[in-house]
This record gives C-alpha cells, sequence and structure tokens, in this order.
C-alpha cells in the first residue's frame, strides 16, 4: 500500500432489485472478485445493513431472498484495488460500529464477529475508512463527525464490539454453562477498564439476536462455535433477560443506548427493585459492587417493602432479590469499586462465589486507560503504600500522568485536550460540602478557582459544560474520559510519622458514606476506593491536584510534576 491514496476507492450506489442486481458487475472489482464492502439501506424506514464479501452477485441474490434485506432499497458498493480480506474486514466492521452510533440508521446486523486483529497497514487503512466516512456525509447516508462519535455514549456502549481473547473466551465459558445448566450462578471479575459494562451489553445482545450464519462466511472456528451455541440457547426457549444497573446515572446512560439498537429495549435495563415485577431467565449484573443492603440508604420503606414481598427478614438484599427472582445471575464484579457502607459487603459475595455450584471467569486485559494494567497496578500499589522507595518516577509513553501544583494550571492544561479530544472533565473525592445545591456559590474555592458540584444527578459526564464543574464518583463511575482531571481534598492526608495514607472523617462529607462507620480503616478502604475509580477513568491521562501538602510530596516521589 506504499504510495496509495487514502482517497482511492470508489463508491456506486445501485437500486437494490432483482431487475437490477447484475449491474454491480459494472464495478470492475466487484466483477472479478475483489474483496468489497457494501452497505443495503433504505432512508423511509431508516434501516440498514452493511457487509463484505468478494462474491457480491451471490450474496446479494441471497439478500434478496431474506424476509428483512429485500425490504431495503438502495445499495451502495465501496471498492478499491488497494483492498485485501483483512482491510475489508476491518472497514465493514468500522462502519458497523460507526454507523449505530451515528443514529442515521438502525441496522439489521447481529454484533457477532466484528473484526478487530492487527494486520499489516491497519492504521493506513483506517485513514482510508475516515475519507469513505466523509464520502458517505456528502451523500447525506451519515451525519455525524467521527469524534463526536467517538466521545458519545452510543458509540462506548455499543454492544458491536471487537472483543479481547480473554472476553471472547468469557463470553465462550458463558454461554456453555448458559446451555448446559437450569440454573446457574456466574462471576465475572475484573478491575476497572477491563470492558466489564461492555461485555454486559454485547451479551444482552447476542443472546436476543436471531443470527443468519450465511452472513458469517469469514468466522473463525471459535466464533463459529459461540454463534451455534447461541443458537442452540435460543432453540431451547425464548429467554426473558434484564440487564440491572445499580447506579442510576449509568442506567439512564444505557436505556439511552438500548432504544437506538434493534432487538435491545430501554425497558431490558432496570434497578434492583424492578426485578419485583416478573421473574426472569437471566438476570445480567453490572457493577454488582454497588448492589445495596440495609444501610445508609434512603428508601428504607420501599426496600422493606420489597423483603415482605419476597419473604425475607429485614436483612434482605438486592442481592437476595436477584436471587430469587431468576434462574441464571451473571455478576461482573469487582470488589475495589465498593464505595459507600449501602454497597452489599465483599464477605456476602465471597459466601455466594464459594458455593460449589458458582463459576468463576476473570478479565484481565485493560480496554480503558493506555497505560494498561501497569498503570492500573501503579495506581492500587500507590494509594495502598506498597511502592518502593527507590522505584523511578511513572513514566509510559501511552499515559499522561502528572500532578499540578497549581489549580488554574491544570484547568488551562485541561481545556487545551479538551479542545483536541473533548470530554475532559474534573472529578473530585467528597472534600466539599454541597451548598451549590440550594445557594448560587462555589462549593470549594482553590488558587482563586471557584468549583461546583455536578449541577445534574444523571448522565452528568455529557451534560457538563464548565471544567470548574467537578463530578463526584456517582456521576462518573461506569463511564469513560478522555482526560481526567482529579483533585484530591483534605478528607485524604498522609502522615509522615507513620508512613501511610490516612483519612479524616470530619472532613469527609458524604453523609451516606460514613453513616454507621466506627473504624476509620474501613472509612478509610472506601475512601482509597472512590480515588482509585477516578484515577481509572481516563483513556489518554490522569491529572492530579492534591490539597493536603504531605499527601502531594508523597505522590511527588512517584509522579511528575507538571
Amino acid at each position: 500500500m506504499d504510495g496509495f491514496l487514502p482517497t482511492d476507492f470508489t463508491v456506486n450506489k445501485y437500486l437494490f432489485d432483482k431487475l437490477y442486481i447484475n449491474r454491480i458487475e459494472e464495478d470492475f472489482y466487484t466483477k472479478n472478485s475483489y474483496p468489497i464492502v457494501y452497505i443495503l439501506y433504505d432512508l423511509n424506514t431508516s434501516i440498514a445493513y452493511v457487509g463484505e464479501s468478494t462474491n457480491a452477485i451471490s450474496r446479494m441474490t441471497n439478500h434478496l431472498s431474506h424476509p428483512d434485506k429485500k425490504k431495503l432499497k438502495y445499495l451502495y458498493i465501496i471498492s478499491s484495488k488497494n483492498f485485501n480480506k483483512s482491510a475489508a474486514l476491518d472497514i465493514e466492521s468500522n462502519l458497523i460500529k460507526y454507523m449505530v452510533a451515528d443514529e442515521t440508521f438502525v441496522l439489521l446486523n447481529g454484533n457477532a464477529g466484528i473484526s478487530g486483529h492487527n494486520y499489516y497497514q491497519k492504521d493506513k487503512y483506517f485513514n482510508v475508512f475516515e475519507n469513505i466516512w466523509e464520502n458517505l456525509k456528502l451523500q447525506k447516508v451519515v451525519t455525524k463527525n467521527i469524534l463526536e462519535i467517538d466521545n458519545s455514549d452510543l458509540f462506548k456502549y455499543s454492544p458491536y464490539k471487537s472483543l479481547t481473547s480473554d472476553q471472547h473466551k468469557a463470553i465462550k465459558e458463558y454461554l456453555k454453562v448458559l446451555f448446559s445448566n437450569e440454573t446457574s450462578t456466574v462471576f465475572v471479575d475484573g478491575s476497572a477498564g477491563t470492558g466489564k459494562t461492555i461485555l454486559a451489553v454485547y451479551l444482552m445482545k447476542l443472546l436476543l439476536t436471531k443470527f443468519d450464519l450465511e452472513d458469517y462466511e469469514d468466522l473463525e472456528n471459535d466464533s463459529i462455535e459461540e454463534l451455534e451455541l447461541v443458537q442452540r440457547i435460543q432453540e431451547k426457549k425464548e429467554l426473558s433477560i434484564g440487564l440491572v444497573i445499580p447506579m442510576a446515572s449509568l442506567r439512564k446512560t444505557l436505556k439511552k443506548v438500548f432504544k437506538n439498537v434493534k432487538g435491545l429495549k430501554p425497558s431490558m435495563v432496570i434497578g434492583a427493585s424492578d426485578v419485583l415485577k416478573k421473574e426472569y431467565d437471566v438476570l445480567i449484573v453490572d457493577e454488582a459492587h454497588r448492589l445495596r443492603r440495609r444501610k445508609g440508604i434512603t428508601n428504607f420503606g420501599s426496600h422493606d417493602n420489597n423483603n415482605r414481598t419476597l419473604g425475607l427478614g429485614i436483612d434482605g438484599t438486592e442481592l437476595d432479590w436477584i436471587m430469587l427472582r431468576s434462574k441464571h445471575q451473571l455478576f461482573f464484579y469487582d470488589q475495589a469499586q465498593s464505595v459507600r457502607p449501602s454497597d452489599i459487603l465483599s464477605s456476602d459475595f465471597s459466601k455466594l462465589k464459594s458455593l460449589k455450584n458458582t463459576q468463576k471467569i476473570k478479565l484481565t486485559s485493560q480496554l480503558r486507560a493506555k497505560g494498561g494494567v501497569d498503570y492500573i497496578k501503579f495506581i492500587d500499589e500507590l494509594l495502598h503504600n506498597k511502592l518502593d522507595e527507590s522505584k523511578e518516577l511513572f513514566h509510559d509513553p501511552n499515559y499522561n500522568l502528572k500532578i499540578f501544583t497549581h489549580l488554574p494550571t491544570m484547568l488551562k492544561e485541561l481545556k487545551i485536550k479538551e479542545k483536541k479530544y473533548g470530554l475532559c472533565r474534573m472529578m473530585a473525592g467528597y472534600g466539599w460540602k454541597w451548598v451549590s445545591k440550594k445557594n448560587n456559590i462555589p462549593d470549594a474555592m482553590i488558587d482563586g478557582i471557584g468549583l461546583t458540584w455536578n449541577r445534574v444527578p444523571h448522565d452528568w459526564i455529557n451534560s457538563a459544560t464548565e471544567l470548574n464543574e467537578i463530578g463526584c464518583i456517582h456521576t462518573t463511575q461506569g463511564y469513560d474520559l478522555n482526560y481526567g482531571g482529579v483533585i484530591l481534598g483534605n478528607e485524604i492526608r498522609y502522615n509522615k510519622i507513620l508512613n501511610k495514607i490516612t483519612v479524616h472523617k470530619d472532613n469527609y462529607f458524604d453523609a451516606k458514606g460514613k453513616v454507621g462507620i466506627t473504624d476509620i480503616e474501613v472509612l478509610k478502604e472506601y475512601i482509597i476506593n472512590i480515588y482509585k475509580t477516578l484515577m481509572y477513568r481516563g483513556i489518554e491521562g490522569t491529572y492530579l491536584y492534591i490539597c493536603d501538602d504531605n499527601l502531594r510530596e508523597y505522590f511527588q516521589k512517584y509522579i511528575p510534576t507538571h
């Protein structure tokens, strides 16, 4: 592909009709069995289908006998002398992923077999895709810019994803359990950024899609086995499936995503209390560590009523509700992201995990932070005082981690990143009272900068307009950012005599985050988990501002200062 221009391709439009289909052989590359990519669509119904083939005539003939695809009106064929099979599969996959998030069309495509493998000059072929996208925009087939889509929730949480090898392994393991057992309990353990939410959404779409195997002629054996397992599960029974999301903000976001994906509905995304409305074959629980018990919650009355309805005592938990209302439970779990006393104790999950029939699956690949698992491990050891004194300053050419001693400078740098990448936000632990909720005054004043807590409780990530509006753990957990600016408040400090991080209860202003806690070490673990979770949000990098002088000095031993 040396010397090849990223604009060296053709996009030809045809009527998708039995009388005209042979005209596609007017395209040289189609006629001569080159790999081509195609889009079938109907503007009136806003339905489309994306595919690739080396035998376009045969493929179109098959599509014309398909009950749904034959209703589509037009065909775009994208071809080039430079397309090899890997490039065509990659461009097809990118078109599927970006067209779903563009929202002009609802795609008929299933979500299995989305290509993600590496191949020679893959980055250059993405430049080709970018130019194809611009061509389609000119023809009003798509409308949004690629960067806009990259930062959208529909793109980030879309079930149309190319999975990592350990994600594929997890899917296959779970499908085997689901097919072979009348009841099951499965835990998928993984730290922040290992793709738990993506896998949960992917699995929902996979299990609820009727697949045409003819559309997957290029799948490898492992992926074919995955599809065959799905078909065998579907043949046994039409499954009633729910996706339980404990946090209201993320639940609202995923409802919007499900609204735009064929075969999924917003009503499938539920809170734990919704499981009382019906019995489920399968309940998939994301962020299971945020399921609640009867401690430090606002609605004791409804919690107690739910327990009575299910014949449980006063100590019944949302975990108990899920176990009673479903035959199969799949929990996506990370103990290190439990951040409040209302969260069900890790010991309760451990008891369930220790049962003989409970299956356990592990995710390890880091899919969010470009610093990878090394960055995740570094932050964990930093906050737990486990780094060696002689360790060099953190350096990773793929990840931008630094400390700022002047908040206006950090804001200025974040604004530069916001202009380049978008989706850059400021976050903080609960080191300040929420006074702006009732009064139009800042919640905190640092270095002359007035800061206010998130003005909306749900979907704050997408609604924030000013970088001096800071998000809390409850509006950011489960979301991705390109850059995260994290302010560590005066509730977390460093004791030079003891040589360890300490926390100060009087400076911690989440009332429900410390209710009933008498052991300061328990509170410390919640606060550490909050800051770890915040510091794991950034894809490209994380900027830190630290209020306590001693804690800043401790961090500066290991992290570069701007």
